[in-house]
């Protein structure tokens, strides 16, 4: 299982003074010191964070899989095609929210996501999509023609006892619906310290992608440090 660390909020910090520190390159070179198996930036519409030269920085420098999350618009499309990212994930992004709040509308946007779909993975990028952990989502991907998805752990995540244990419920059985239908799966979204265990315990998961918990630990102990107390964890779960 891999490890996909996001590390936007690396890029928070630097943009709230508007000089060049801290560097999100540089806290993605200690992430992968410290284990990371992948780096995951999100380049939104707003440029809150994430600016252009980041993501071409990391493209020519992170030699570990480079997951830009953007929204399914054409603006990105472009951007993703002339960069030529490891992966992509489209998410659903929208201006006044603090973080990605749910997974895609599948339904109300299928055939805007679609399009982006197949314009991406016609250049031989693969494609995930964020989507909520419903039945429904999981057999719209694939209708879709995505090759992997990522399954929303935010409800999970934000809930404590018998209402988490409902969640975690949903979230497996929209791992397993998606693996038996022949996509990858991976999981992410308010994954922290304290609930990644059990989400990493779940078979067949291909990777976590995991940023703010991580990054948060990071500002105490170090990105190095936050990320190999990270992979221990998801090993631990997975015994």
């Amino acid at each position: 299982m891999i490890l996909g660390v996001n590390v936007d909020h690396v890029a928070t910090v630097r943009q709230a003074r508007g000089g060049s520190d801290p560097d999100p390159l540089t806290g993605a070179a200690l992430a992968m010191i410290g284990g990371a198996d992948g780096i995951t930036i999100h380049l939104r519409e707003d440029r809150r964070h994430i600016q252009d030269r980041d993501l071409k920085l990391m493209r020519r420098l992170v030699p570990v899989e480079l997951n830009l999350e953007m929204a399914a618009i054409k603006e990105m499309i472009g951007i993703a095609l002339k960069v030529k990212p490891d992966l992509v994930t489209l998410v659903p992004e929208k201006r006044a929210e603090l973080t990605t709040e749910g997974g895609l509308n599948l339904k109300k946007k299928k055939t805007q996501i679609k399009k982006a779909v197949k314009a991406i993975q016609d250049k031989g990028i693969p494609v995930s999509l964020f989507i909520n952990p419903a039945i429904t989502d999981v057999n719209a991907s694939k209708e879709i023609g995505a090759s992997m998805v990522e399954i929303h752990t935010g409800r999970y995540s934000d809930t404590r006892g018998r209402r988490q244990a409902l969640e975690l419920t949903k979230v497996k059985k929209a791992i397993k619906m998606a693996l038996d239908i022949g996509l990858l799966v991976n999981a992410g979204h308010g994954l922290n310290y304290s609930n990644v265990k059990k989400i990493a315990a779940i078979k067949g998961l291909r990777g976590l992608y995991i940023g703010h918990s991580i990054v948060s630990r990071a500002v105490f102990i170090g990105m190095e440090k936050a990320v190999k107390e990270m992979k221990r964890l998801i090993k631990a779960g997975k015994r």
